[in-house]
């Protein structure tokens, strides 16, 4: 197995320690640990290792899948990671629609041949016959993330139901990563409910805040979550105990107020960004989630060298859009408290000035 370096790692691992605010965080931001019980007892294994029985079947209602059909992860990393190894060998086809994180097209470019539909600018929209087209006899999976990381495009329920149609005419999966999907108001249905065709994987990280904890899950078919389960004995072996504690919390008594407190700061966090945007004659699609990719300004050589001369100026660290296939946008996260934005768009608007 080769696989690409990790180019939005790499990046941030250069300038993320030393910068003083992180405009390209993609989630939103951290609750404080002091807002649940953290004594989860022994501190054992989760036996057995693909998570407690009784809390994957509650994880499983949400879906219309069982217990069995559920496995819990070390974050969706890791979900992604072990569905590719169950899906996908030296002969595996993937369909896979991009810009995205690039773990969900390095991953199955490293084991098999995979074939990317390009959302086009600036509405960045679905096109379900360029997937079509892609579909082959011995196409395995098809890949999309919903809503889309970096642009925040969310991909209405007719879309997607459309390219799990596909999908499931193929023989293939439909994976799709789901991370912010609960961030929406309204969001839309989860590709696992679907049918026997559709996997789901996401986390407590993006939406809930809950980056630290490092626990998400997979749902499909028993047949996929258990070659992953196979899979995952030879990784993280079985997720945290502390992790699946506080996860049980998360996901039952503090739920609803968590994600209401969630949607309401990146709602109100969007409409401050926006401004930003409409006031520097930038362009942008108005995202739902927390990630919005915005145009450049002109006078810039790429993404790349405006975004460095935005941290190395200003400690403000920012995504280039090279890193997603768009050498003329960027990624901003608008998740963090909103003092912390409000401080980081300031400092960009100086960079702005100073280089009009």
């Amino acid at each position: 197995m080769n696989i690409e370096p990790f180019g939005l790692e790499r990046w941030f691992a250069e300038y993320e320690h030393e910068a003083d605010i992180m405009l390209a965080e993609s989630g939103i931001r951290s609750l404080d640990a002091d807002r649940f019980d953290l004594n989860p007892g022994e501190l054992g294994y989760v036996i057995p290792t693909n998570g407690d029985p009784e809390f994957r079947a509650e994880v499983g209602e949400r879906y219309g899948r069982s217990e069995d059909e559920v496995l819990f992860t070390c974050g969706t990393q890791e979900a992604n990671f072990l569905a590719f190894l169950s899906l996908l060998d030296d002969d595996g086809h993937a369909v896979v629609v991009t810009p995205t994180y690039q773990a969900l097209h390095a991953v199955p470019e490293s084991m098999g041949e995979v074939s990317r539909v390009w959302l086009e600018p600036p509405e960045w929209e679905l096109d379900v016959d360029a997937v079509a087209d892609a579909i082959r006899e011995d196409t395995n999976v098809v890949v999309l993330n919903n809503p889309n990381n970096p642009t925040g495009r969310y991909h209405p329920q007719e879309k997607v139901e459309a390219v799990y149609d596909l999908a499931e005419d193929a023989g293939a999966y439909l994976l799709c990563d789901e991370v912010y999907r609960l961030l929406a108001s309204d969001p839309v249905d989860p590709v696992a409910s679907m049918g026997e065709y559709g996997i789901s994987t996401t986390s407590l990280t993006k939406a809930y805040g809950l980056a630290g904890l490092r626990f998400g899950w997979l749902v499909g078919a028993e047949e996929v979550v258990e070659s992953a389960w196979e899979w995952k004995d030879y990784t993280t072996i079985s997720p945290g105990i502390i992790d699946q504690h506080v996860a049980r919390q998360a996901l039952g008594e503090h739920e609803d107020d968590i994600l209401a407190e969630n949607r309401k700061l990146a709602a109100s966090n969007r409409d401050r960004v926006r401004e930003f945007v409409d006031e520097h004659g930038l362009e942008w699609y108005d995202p739902v989630g927390v990630n919005g990719f915005v145009r450049i300004p002109d006078g810039f050589e790429d993404a790349e060298a405006f975004c460095r001369g935005v941290v190395e100026e200003e400690s403000v660290v920012l995504a280039p859009g090279t890193l997603f296939g768009y050498d003329r946008y960027f990624r901003i996260g608008f998740g963090l408290p909103a003092e912390e934005l409000e401080d980081g768009l300031g400092r960009v608007e100086s960079f702005l000035e100073r280089h009009a």
